[in-house]
């Protein structure tokens, strides 16, 4: 990496990263470039458990080595989810949501959860995303993903693929399953982008310029407007039930009680919103690599039975959710680096996923990583509850979409989106041709 400078001198809690880096790694911007990578290799050969102090934020430790966040990730009783935020905010962002909420959480939902609460409300909805449940989805799924590749084929040879197909096409899928009208789709995309306070400037442009009693404002907008929505959504479906999320959702009972409306409307919220963006990004870079990668296209179209290969290296690649944040239950150690009680952790997912001494050649995309241990959906008790249905969703698109498609060439410059979060390609011009 150029012109790093050298570490500070190490406080009495462990070593300190370099100022300019931790700025670095607190600024979304930087999630948009080649940069970050160049920062986690740096660390992971140098500081791979180190402690940053970036102007404005909560001093925290990044953990940046695949084997520390595996470790990190499967031990959730030492490392809770819920004790401190759960996303990497600053200070006063943490703030604004004590004064919203009392807690460092925006929204009270699985992510925020731990230990038997956790298990309990995990186990509301997670039948619906196995695999048994999800055969009965795949023909409404498949049939969906064959009605976006016939509109991608309408589009005369060139499109945007990140917001012409990438983003609606999970969007539609999540929403039908969780019970949503299409008419309300946009409402659903508005809302939570308003409620987490996007870093990307294209999605962040009404909100940059808004002190804090504004922003706050129109954060507790968002959360009651969900509020009502979705209310108004579990009030129908428990006198109307059908075979949907929102049923489950809404009929919920836990200990013979049902669920409160925080727990109720977070869980609305958490499906809504993680199923989408995420799944986008992975099959985002799936097609960059389909149209840089010289005879991927030919190979893969080739022979079907390396589908789950590229959608599993497009996973790694993307690596959709680039850091979650976790904290110390007690006084522990992370790859040999003692950590106090209550410190807050960064798991840096996007570069475990570039770790060099697990992936060979990390940085290429190769659908031939047997076996290919990617941390995108993490591991543990928060292992993504939708992961068999996000790869359900990306192997459909691509067996509708491949056979049709003759070639596909870059057609513009990419562009990522700026986050610390959730974060990937949001504009991908391509020039294809199909049959």
């Amino acid at each position: 990496m150029n012109a790093i400078s050298q570490p500070n001198a190490p406080m009495g809690s462990g070593p300190v990263m370099p100022a300019d880096m931790a700025q670095k790694l607190a600024t979304p911007a930087v999630y948009a470039t080649e940069e970050l990578h160049d920062i986690y290799r740096w660390l992971r050969t140098n500081m791979p458990v180190a402690r940053a102090e970036p102007e404005g934020f909560d001093p925290f430790w990044v953990v940046t080595r695949h084997a520390d966040i595996l470790a990190v990730s499967k031990n959730n009783a030492m490392f809770p989810s819920g004790d401190r935020a759960t996303t990497f905010v600053n200070a006063a962002h943490v703030r604004r949501n004590h004064q919203i909420t009392g807690c460092p959480h925006l929204v009270k939902s699985l992510v925020t959860m731990d230990g038997p609460e956790h298990r309990q409300y995990r186990g509301l909805t997670q039948g619906q995303f196995m695999p048994g449940k999800l055969r009965e989805r795949a023909p409404a799924i498949h049939a969906l993903a064959e009605e976006v590749v016939a509109t991608m084929a309408s589009l005369g040879g060139e499109c945007d693929f990140a917001v012409d197909v990438s983003m609606p096409y999970p969007l539609r899928v999540v929403m039908e399953i969780l019970g949503v009208p299409p008419e309300d789709y946009a409402q659903m995309l508005r809302l939570t982008q308003e409620m987490f306070g996007p870093q990307d400037p294209d999605t962040a442009k009404a909100m940059a310029a808004l002190d804090a009693s504004q922003y706050s404002a129109i954060v507790q907008g968002a959360v009651d407007g969900l509020t009502t929505y979705f209310s108004a959504i579990s009030n129908d479906r428990r006198a109307n039930p059908r075979d949907d999320l929102a049923t489950l959702i809404a009929n919920a009972v836990i200990n013979g009680e049902p669920i409160g409306t925080a727990e109720e409307v977070g869980y609305y919220i958490i499906v809504a919103t993680a199923g989408h963006d995420t799944t986008s990004s992975s099959i985002s870079g799936i097609m960059w690599a389909l149209a840089t990668q010289p005879g991927l296209l030919d190979r893969v179209r080739a022979d079907p039975a390396l589908l789950p290969a590229l959608v599993e290296e497009g996973i790694r690649w993307a690596t959709p959710v680039k850091t979650f944040m976790r904290s110390a239950a007690e006084d522990a150690e992370i790859g040999g680096q003692p950590v106090g009680k209550g410190d807050w952790i960064m798991l840096a997912y996007a570069s475990g996923n570039r770790d060099e001494a697990v992936f060979e050649d990390p940085f290429a995309f190769s659908i031939d990583r047997k076996p290919n241990p990617q941390l995108a959906f993490g591991f543990g008790a928060h292992t993504c509850l939708g992961q068999h249905m996000a790869r359900l969703e990306m192997q459909a698109l691509f067996e509708a979409m491949l056979p049709r498609l003759e070639s596909v060439e870059l057609n513009g410059e990419p562009e990522f989106i700026q986050s610390v979060f959730v974060n990937g390609l949001k504009r991908l011009p391509i020039r294809f041709r199909m049959r």
